[in-house]
């Protein structure tokens, strides 16, 4: 099983995550459901018209939490952004809602982002119980 694969069956299993940004000089948290791995990185998709995106666009630095009940992931890393066609149909295909909410009809675009350097940590309250490098 590969990094990548590996943290993303702990987001499965958690089935919701919170993804945390910045809007200036404050925190923001939201919950994100969807993810994909395509070529052995974990997507994350959010619509190019949200708050969420102009502050990924403005500090790429973030952090994803989620919790399976007995411990947690942090998962951080920079936010890259891809364009790439393949990548959005296998959005599509896993997620069928998505191209519901963007297509040419609604105007609305899914921007889908990677982080890069990148870390995940399976932690416990009190230690950090595995660390991995993406």
């Amino acid at each position: 099983m590969t990094n990548a694969e590996k943290v993303g069956e702990y987001l499965k299993k958690a089935e919701m995550f919170f993804v945390a940004t910045e809007d200036g000089d404050k925190p923001k948290v939201r919950p994100f459901s969807f993810y994909t791995i395509f070529e052995d990185k974990i997507y994350f998709g959010v619509g190019t018209f949200k708050d969420c995106y102009k502050q990924i666009i403005a500090n790429p630095n973030v952090e994803i939490s989620a919790s399976n009940g007995k411990g947690f992931l942090r998962y951080y890393g920079k936010a890259i952004f891809v364009e790439n066609q393949a990548l959005l149909d296998q959005a599509f295909a896993e997620a069928p809602y998505l191209p519901k909410m963007y297509n040419e009809t609604t105007g609305n675009k899914l921007g889908m982002f990677y982080l890069a350097d990148a870390t995940a940590e399976f932690r416990s309250l009190f230690e950090i119980e595995e660390s991995l490098s993406m």
